[in-house]
């Protein structure tokens, strides 16, 4: 059987490099210091073709999501790249099937979210002491039977912002194991169902 691809080049110039990063990849290596993250793979490539320096990636996406990834080549473009993302320039939509049917066609979720310090685990919350800002717009795209298809815009770039805000309104991700209880829906996926669909972003030098 063919081996899926860990992911593909989508664009990539002097000054950075646009992935398509498959599910089941870590971007970078956590503690355990895995060896096979998107980060290593990516940077292998780019040696491969001589097309160094070396790049680093702007942000991260979960292990289970596929989507974009954007890698700055030098830490120049790096640090511009990471100011945009703390700035809120960068834009990202991504696809998300959702359990059950989502009634309203369009909305936003705007929920304070914090952050459990033992566990690291994400949760809603009202305490304005604790809890961080987390904006989430999103509109239906079709429905599927049993789930429902959106489209998902996060207006802030909070630690599981998506999962967790989803799942906060009735209609967890389909495949989320750490947010919901899986046996309590009908559709099952082995992953959790979201992808990174687009991203838009001012070039660091152009």
């Amino acid at each position: 059987m063919e081996k899926k691809q860990a992911f593909k080049i989508v664009y990539e110039d002097d000054s950075l490099v646009v992935v398509d990063k498959s599910a089941g990849l870590l971007v970078v290596p956590t503690p355990k210091d895995e060896k096979h993250t998107l980060d290593n793979l990516v940077n292998q490539a780019l040696k491969t073709k001589g097309t160094g320096p070396n790049a680093y990636p702007a942000h991260r996406l979960d292990r289970d999501t596929s989507g974009l990834v954007i890698f700055a080549k030098g830490k120049a473009a790096l640090a511009n790249l990471v100011d945009q993302f703390k700035k809120h320039i960068v834009h990202k939509t991504y696809l998300a099937i959702v359990q059950g049917r989502v009634k309203n066609t369009k909305g936003e979720i705007n929920i304070l979210l914090a952050t459990d310090r033992k566990t690291y685990a994400v949760y809603p919350t009202q305490d304005k002491k604790i809890g961080q800002p987390a904006l989430t717009r999103f509109r239906v795209l079709s429905y599927l039977r049993g789930a429902t298809l959106l489209e998902v815009e996060p207006k802030t770039g909070r630690t599981n912002q998506i999962r967790v805000h989803l799942a906060f309104i009735g209609h967890p991700l389909v495949g989320e194991r750490k947010y919901a209880i899986a046996k309590d829906f009908s559709v099952k996926f082995r992953r959790t169902a979201l992808h990174a669909e687009t991203i838009s972003f001012r070039h660091p030098v152009t």
